[in-house]
């Protein structure tokens, strides 16, 4: 299997899906790479107030960093070689690179009631939040 490794700009949290907006691309993000753990497939992901050591120890990543600034993150690397940087692959990115089937993006679809806030807690239902 194929090592690939995402590193992304300094966020709040490890996923950044933290605090009240939540950036659809990063939801997206989020959504492929458990879909992809669930079949099998792990792909390393890094946020630089998280884990700024693993941008200091990898050279390629650093090297970005040093010649074209933290805008080009999120960078993504396939085999320690940096193959997009300043922004996420696409779906069709994931399945081309890693060469796994499409069915492995996708998430079985769950249903999310929303209950008023003054019914108590954070507004979903069965704490799926």
């Amino acid at each position: 299997m194929k090592k690939m490794q995402i590193f992304e700009p300094a966020m709040c949290c490890s996923t950044g899906l933290c605090g009240v907006g939540v950036d659809t691309e990063l939801l997206r993000i989020s959504t492929v790479l458990n879909s992809l753990k669930k079949n099998g497939i792990e792909v390393e992901r890094f946020n630089l107030t998280n884990a700024p050591m693993e941008f200091v120890n990898n050279k390629a990543v650093n090297d970005l960093l040093q010649t074209k600034g933290v805008e080009a993150l999120p960078a993504t690397l396939l085999e320690g070689e940096i193959i997009i940087s300043s922004r996420y692959p696409s779906n069709e990115e994931f399945v081309q690179l890693l060469n796994i089937p499409i069915s492995f993006l996708s998430e079985q679809e769950r249903e999310f009631k929303i209950l008023p806030q003054s019914a108590g807690g954070c507004g979903c239902s069965d704490g799926n939040c």
